[in-house]
């Protein structure tokens, strides 16, 4: 029996963790792997700390970090949550193959990308279709790509094939890009990015590879020629498995405490409500979540 399950490694988890294993928990962490979105980020410059890391390294310090506490970690394919339940006082959380038992449960599992939904995404992904501009960038050395999105994952990723792609376009469906001010000047001076923005993606075309995109601009069809396409529009929250109030997006609905429509059972970082989706925002929820949860303990019979 745990005083504490966590579900998810990422920055809210990890730090959910610490938390509950410095407060003298019985405590432990399933993920199916640790550092969350965060090991996809090239460069991370907003960290306290940090001025200029890289998505890996940050990782590397957190699991540093959580290797210096007592506590239980698993991680895995055979540590993903599908379940959880609450039975009487006690949760239940279910993976596919083990059922752990805890007085309490911070859900931190995150998010996942968001799909274009449009023809050829599926037939082409992996074949020159990519979520993770830190994973396949450097496959498109000297070649034409493009970045589908506006936001600050989309900037990071053009901010990556900069050094790497012949020329990225950027298709955005808002009237301007939505990134720090600092990074789009990087971008737009460049001289390598351009962009189309209230425009939106049509079809992904090609052979065996991506051979190109259709995209709609204000109701004019356009084809770019492009051999690799980053799809960067956001993200979408892993709470299928939870019978738990959740807002029209999926997200977990919580308190300023971090709890959830059930008691005992808390939520932290990009699977939630908050609206910042920040690392240093899901390390803080997750701190919250832990301390929430050490008090609901602390009250329990």
């Amino acid at each position: 029996m745990y005083d504490v399950i966590v579900v998810g490694g990422g920055p809210a988890g990890i730090t959910a963790a610490i938390y509950c294993a410095r407060k003298r928990l019985k405590t432990i962490l399933l993920t199916e792997n640790l550092g969350g979105q965060v090991a996809f980020s090239s460069e991370v410059c907003n960290y306290p700390g940090f001025c200029d890391i890289s998505g890996i390294e940050l990782v590397n310090r957190f699991e540093e970090h959580l290797g210096k506490n007592e506590l239980e970690v698993r991680t895995g394919k055979d540590a993903l949550v599908v379940d959880v339940e609450r039975k009487g006082s006690v949760f239940e959380v279910k993976t596919e193959k083990k059922t752990f038992q805890g007085k309490t449960v911070i859900i931190a599992s995150g998010a996942r990308s968001r799909k274009l939904g449009v023809p050829g995404e599926e037939q082409f992904r992996g074949k020159g279709l990519t979520y993770c501009a830190t994973c396949d960038a450097p496959l498109f050395s000297g070649k034409t790509v493009a970045v589908v999105g506006g936001g600050n994952s989309a900037m990071d990723a053009a901010l990556q094939l900069i050094r790497i792609a012949k020329k990225s376009y950027m298709i955005d469906i808002a009237p301007e890009l939505k990134a720090d001010p600092l990074i789009k000047d990087k971008i737009l001076g460049s001289g390598k990015v351009e962009v189309f923005n209230e425009a939106a993606v049509l079809e992904v075309f090609g052979n065996k590879f991506v051979k190109g995109i259709k995209i709609d601009q204000q109701g004019i069809e356009k084809t770019l020629a492009v051999e690799g396409v980053f799809v960067e529009i956001g993200y979408m929250p892993n709470s299928e498995f939870l019978r738990v109030e959740k807002n029209e997006r999926g997200e977990i609905k919580i308190d300023k405490c971090c709890q959830t429509s059930i008691p005992g059972l808390f939520a932290a970082g990009d699977v939630t409500d908050v609206p910042e989706k920040q690392i240093i925002v899901a390390a803080g929820e997750g701190a919250k979540a832990a301390l929430s949860a050490f008090v609901y303990l602390s009250r329990m019979k």
